[in-house]
């Protein structure tokens, strides 16, 4: 693979809930952009350079290492490359992620008010 300036392959700029599964701990974060060859998170945990762990988002399921650290912003690069189906799928579920989450609130507080309880989708 070519590479883009710096870069192995171009970034698709995101904002989504992730997971980052390490060895001592499953931190929360922030996926802030994504390539076939790695991401970027931003995450409140330091995770020290050259950790393994698991990006979890979406269809994404990928196991990384830590490249860098600094600031609560990890960059990882993938064990191995991501297809473009999966980094074009990301990009949809991000595109209709915001108009998801609003509808599943409507939904809950439509819930509340009515006293339907069946099937709540914990907040």
């Amino acid at each position: 693979m070519k590479p883009i300036g710096r870069r192995a392959a171009p970034r698709l700029r995101l904002s989504l809930p992730a997971q980052l599964i390490a060895v001592e701990k499953a931190h929360a974060c922030i996926l802030l952009n994504l390539s076939r060859t790695g991401a970027q998170v931003a995450i409140l945990d330091a995770i020290r350079e050259g950790e393994g762990a698991i990006l979890c988002c979406g269809i994404i399921n990928q196991f990384a290492i830590i490249t860098r650290s600094e600031f609560g912003l990890n960059a990882l690069a993938f064990d191995e490359p991501l297809n473009d189906e999966i980094v074009l799928e990301t990009r949809r579920y991000h595109e209709n992620f915001e108009d998801r989450e609003r509808r599943a609130l409507v939904e809950t507080a439509r819930k509340w008010v009515t006293g339907d309880s069946e099937g709540d989708r914990p907040i």
